[in-house]
């Protein structure tokens, strides 16, 4: 009996065992087939090739309408190296422009493929990209000699004129970073890596599209699968409209040949941007095509920092032109009033330890006068004044109140125009000179130079642009950018809204009739158009590096102002010597849309200037 008992029990254990295995394997099975995609994208894989189809990018345009940047379509040749064969490697190389080194190399990284999951020997690989169309005619006629060579389209950027390659930017190959950030992109891509086509990128792009092709247990494509019905159709990017101006930008761009420094012109009531220039530039389509790396290396290895973006990259003391904002501050704190006269008989203004030269002008003077003649004397009494006033409990205090009126003007923070990479400038707090006197160690006269844009002060050209542009608003101004519509998307609100200085509206007068004194008789006399009112402030910003740099900025007309402009002129000498001029032969061609002939020898003294000897490129 007890035998019958283990012998049941033994072939229940058995059964158990049998249906539990059964049982697993079923859930597993289940799975498998109703859970985990993973086998069948597996077998979908080695069944169907997708093809990826490039989007065309998005076009540019100038704020007149007129084309500034296009694509043009390129070719990329691709291999299939099971069906090569009988190659004739040398007329294959003559006709693709490569050396027989360069076709190993390509052919070894394409073998080297191999380890990439959903490689094929039957399935096209890359071997060579952006082939010009003339490289491509040559070898489409050729291209039946020879076996498991294919051409696949796409587009690559041209340009319409060789201008404003540092806002428009460029595009190039994505790097391993990109692809891990965004999933878009895969090896191979191209994408926008600085100015407008980086800042835009997500807009220029568009939307790939793929083409399902159906291929043998072999890898071997053998047409569209369900007559493409599967196919998903590229979307092109969107196409912007640029705020600025293609013939003030060429025109500036022209006279800035053979000279360092940035040129920034601003609409004021719009804040957008009507020229951009960063000198010495370069041709963007040099960064464009097989020749890009080459030319690349040529570029950045040019002593005179040609890839330095000056206008939103370059911190430069803002010498005179920094006055006007001086005044700003001392009438809206009481410390001036437009009648406060100031002596400048002895020819400086002395401070203990620090003795600040100034120019001859009549004196005293009260400050619309004071800034026509750029005097020295008036700024630094202001300014030593208010640090050291007593209704302010300490220099700190006066300090930092200093500091953010100069922060609500603009400057110490980058603007956020819509470029990447710029940079903030420097306007020091008390903190700053804490650590470098100790908290007790520094008065107004220790930090004087402050007061005429020198000493610690830091500012970009576009921020001395853009308070020009605050200055012709009467108080205000809009975040500068460079893109005026996106065809199709809204533009960002941050480009639409006015910032507010904090400095009264009224206080802008005295300042403007300063600008327009330094037009008429002052220091920028020699800016001068017949029938535009301008206003104008000189600047010669000290360089210890060697000559130094030659400042102008202005506004015009005088009552609904339509531009305000910077010219800076790295190592130009006093600012009437280089940037006046050039401000106005750039006010006329933007104004008048034309320079009238009696003013052509001023435009062919600045095209014969040669401030620094460039190389070719």
């Amino acid at each position: 009996m007890q035998q019958n008992f283990d012998s049941m029990r033994k072939k229940n254990i058995l059964m158990f065992l049998i249906i539990g295995v059964f049982v697993l394997y079923l859930i597993r099975l289940m799975s498998l087939q109703l859970f985990n995609d993973q086998y069948r994208v597996y077998a979908d894989s080695n069944a169907f090739y997708q093809r990826t189809v490039y989007p065309s990018r998005g076009l540019m345009y100038d704020r007149n309408g007129s084309l500034l940047v296009y694509n043009q379509p390129a070719y990329d040749v691709l291999v299939t190296m099971r069906e090569v064969e009988d190659l004739d490697t040398v007329d294959f190389c003559q006709t693709v422009g490569i050396r027989r080194d360069v076709f190993d190399q390509q052919m070894s990284a394409v073998k080297n493929r191999r380890l990439n999951p959903g490689y094929s020997s039957y399935t096209p690989q890359v071997f060579l990209s952006q082939l010009s169309s003339e490289t491509y005619g040559v070898l489409q006629e050729k291209l039946f000699r020879y076996k498991g060579f294919s051409v696949r389209s796409r587009t690559l950027r041209s340009y319409m004129q060789p201008i404003a390659a540092h806002a428009l930017g460029y595009v190039a190959e994505v790097n391993q970073k990109d692809i891990e950030r965004d999933p878009y992109y895969v090896p191979g891509d191209y994408s926008g890596r600085s100015g407008v086509e980086l800042t835009y990128e997500s807009v220029l792009r568009g939307e790939k599209g793929v083409e399902v092709l159906l291929r043998d247990a072999h890898g071997r494509v053998k047409g569209r699968y369900d007559e493409g019905k599967r196919d998903q159709p590229a979307v092109p990017g969107h196409d912007l409209t640029l705020s600025l101006d293609m013939e003030l930008q060429a025109y500036a761009e022209l006279l800035m040949q053979n000279k360092r420094g940035a040129i920034v012109a601003i609409e004021p009531q719009t804040g957008e941007l009507l020229a951009y220039v960063s000198a010495p530039t370069y041709d963007p389509g040099l960064l464009v095509g097989r020749n890009r790396a080459n030319n690349f290396r040529t570029l950045e290895r040019s002593p005179h920092k040609i890839f330095l973006n000056r206008p939103i990259q370059s911190n430069y003391p803002p010498g005179s032109t920094f006055k006007p904002a001086q005044a700003l501050v001392l009438l809206q704190e009481g410390i001036i009033r437009p009648e406060t006269q100031v002596s400048c008989q002895m020819g400086y203004y002395y401070a203990p330890g620090h003795k600040v030269g100034c120019h001859a002008h009549a004196s005293p003077l009260p400050l619309a006068p004071a800034i026509a003649t750029s005097c020295n004397a008036y700024f630094c009494h202001g300014y030593r004044t208010m640090m050291d006033h007593s209704k302010y409990g300490s220099i700190h205090v006066a300090m930092d109140k200093w500091r953010d009126y100069m922060v609500g003007m603009g400057f110490g923070y980058p603007l956020g125009i819509d470029i990447p990479f710029e940079k903030r400038g420097l306007i020091p707090n008390s903190q700053y000179y804490n650590k470098w006197y100790g908290e007790k160690g520094w008065r107004g006269a220790t930090i004087i130079s402050n007061a005429i844009g020198q000493g610690e002060v830091l500012a970009t050209p576009l921020q001395i642009a853009n308070f020009c542009s605050t200055i012709a608003n009467r108080g205000w101004f809009i975040t500068p950018h460079l893109v005026k519509q996106i065809e199709g998307v809204e533009l960002n609100s941050a480009y639409k809204r006015r910032n507010q200085t904090g400095v009264d509206a009224a206080y802008f007068e005295p300042i403007i009739e300063g600008m327009h004194g330094a037009v008429l008789n002052g220091t920028a006399r020699g800016v001068q158009i017949p029938g535009i009112e301008i206003c104008g402030k000189t600047g010669t910003a000290q360089n210890s590096a060697g000559e130094d740099h030659s400042i102008f900025m202005c506004f015009a007309p005088k009552e609904n102002p339509k531009i305000a402009l910077l010219v800076f002129i790295e190592n130009g000498g006093y600012g009437a010597t280089w940037a006046v001029p050039m401000a106005s032969l750039l006010l006329e061609k933007y104004l008048n849309r034309r320079v009238e002939d009696t003013r052509l020898w001023m435009e062919q003294r600045l095209l014969n200037a040669n401030l620094i000897e460039l190389e070719s490129y």
